[in-house]
């Protein structure tokens, strides 16, 4: 080759838009790979939904229990969302139930005894929460205490605190109106439409946003058609639910009215939308994942590791006060077992049978309101059928350990084939 001649490197050739047959290849590849997702959690609804149905007919499928399941899940389902950042790096944090317990203790404290206003009052029970998730951050990051054992002392030392506030069989009564409302009134039925119709507008553009910028970064991008379709199926979903619970429930009309979408569910879809964005948009939340993954590597990479570990307990910790309101909201007080009984347990379970790793590195904030559904479904499924609380807990841990294999089965195939 003469020193004249010139050499140019072939152009990429842009990437087409991949047919539907392409995306479920793709799909039943990752599957096969390891990476199953929310489906084992998807399908579990499904099913659970079928069989409940089948055996309990309307009693199951009214709109009063539908309004009911939401009510039920919703505590759960925050607790878990806090859980899952913990999970994530591979820890547990044991003490979540109580420590919402004892911040909705707190909460309620501040507006009795200090006669603080509603808003300031649930911002010192963020404040507890977050100072607990720093102690315990501390310990685990710092110290280097098993996060099993820290939690654990925090579990049974949150738990009497929680007594002392309360008395033996002593309650800390809710009574301000605002906190009363998230989980016993309902919006409007203009506001829950509404506020439907945004969601799924939301959805929408945001799903065409992410094809946009795949498909300017070169990246595999399926046909639009699949992008309709993803947009049908949730908004036919979510139209349906707020017609479901925009229905007439209450028992006797003549005494009082009782329809509409719920308050709560502003709220966690509030909070899912929030922790989302951090986890999957934010550096913070890409560093959570690599020390997660692996978190030698990640000090090596310059990721301050014990920073990440203390802020994802604070984060637990602040959502646990949130769930620990939701569960007094409901009960219109606190008492000594507020945030205990099976209240972790639930919160965990749902995680895990959500699709959070057990393992770290792998999960999303969706998980912890995925599992909730299922867990709540069981619940509530099994009381209608007038089954007792030892076979509820026997078929709720059955499900959990089966979670818990097809994440252990699901990261061995990852590393077979090479995804991890």
């Amino acid at each position: 080759m003469s020193a004249t001649e010139t050499t140019t490197e072939p152009a990429v050739a842009p990437r087409g838009p991949q047919s539907l047959g392409a995306v479920f290849e793709d799909y039943r590849a990752r599957i096969r790979g390891g990476d199953v997702g929310a489906l084992p959690a998807l399908a579990g609804v499904i099913v659970l939904v079928l069989v409940f149905t089948v055996l309990s007919g309307t009693q199951f499928t009214n709109a009063f229990n539908f309004a009911n399941l939401v009510l039920q899940g919703s505590a759960y389902a925050v607790f878990a969302m806090g859980l899952v950042f913990v999970l994530l790096l591979g820890e547990i944090d044991l003490s979540a139930g109580y420590t919402g317990g004892v911040g909705a203790a707190v909460v309620g404290k501040l507006i009795l005894d200090q006669n603080l206003n509603w808003v300031l009052a649930l911002i010192g029970g963020l404040l507890f929460g977050a100072l607990v998730g720093l102690v315990i951050g501390l310990l685990v990051s710092k110290l280097g205490v098993p996060s099993f054992v820290v939690t654990l002392a925090f579990f049974l030392a949150l738990q009497g605190v929680l007594l002392l506030m309360t008395g033996a069989g002593g309650t800390i009564p809710y009574r301000d109106s605002h906190l009363l409302a998230i989980m016993n009134k309902n919006m409007p039925l203009w506001l829950g439409w509404a506020f439907a119709g945004l969601t799924v507008i939301a959805y929408a553009a945001l799903g065409f946003s992410r094809r946009l910028q795949r498909q300017r970064a070169g990246l595999p991008t399926p046909t639009i058609l699949v992008w309709v379709l993803k947009s049908i199926a949730f908004a036919a979903v979510l139209i349906a639910a707020t017609a479901y619970l925009s229905k007439e429930r209450s028992r006797n009309v003549f005494l009082a009215s009782l329809k509409g979408v719920p308050i709560v569910i502003v709220i966690v879809a509030g909070l899912l939308v929030v922790l989302t964005f951090l986890l999957t948009r934010t550096a913070w939340g890409r560093h959570v994942y690599a020390v997660g993954g692996n978190a030698e590597a990640a000090r090596r990479a310059g990721i301050n590791v014990a920073r990440v570990k203390i802020s994802c307990f604070m984060m637990c910790s602040m959502l646990a006060s949130v769930g620990g309101v939701l569960l007094a909201s409901r009960t219109n007080s606190v008492n000594p077992q507020t945030g205990g009984s099976d209240v972790l347990l639930f919160a965990v379970g749902s995680a895990v049978i959500g699709g959070t790793s057990l393992f770290g590195g792998r999960g999303r904030v969706l998980d912890g309101i995925l599992g909730a559904v299922v867990i709540t479904v069981i619940v509530n499924g099994m009381t209608l059928q007038g089954q007792s609380q030892g076979r509820v807990y026997m078929i709720t841990g059955l499900v959990l350990l089966l979670a818990a294999s097809v994440d252990a089965v699901s990261r061995r195939r990852a590393a077979a084939s090479g995804r991890v």
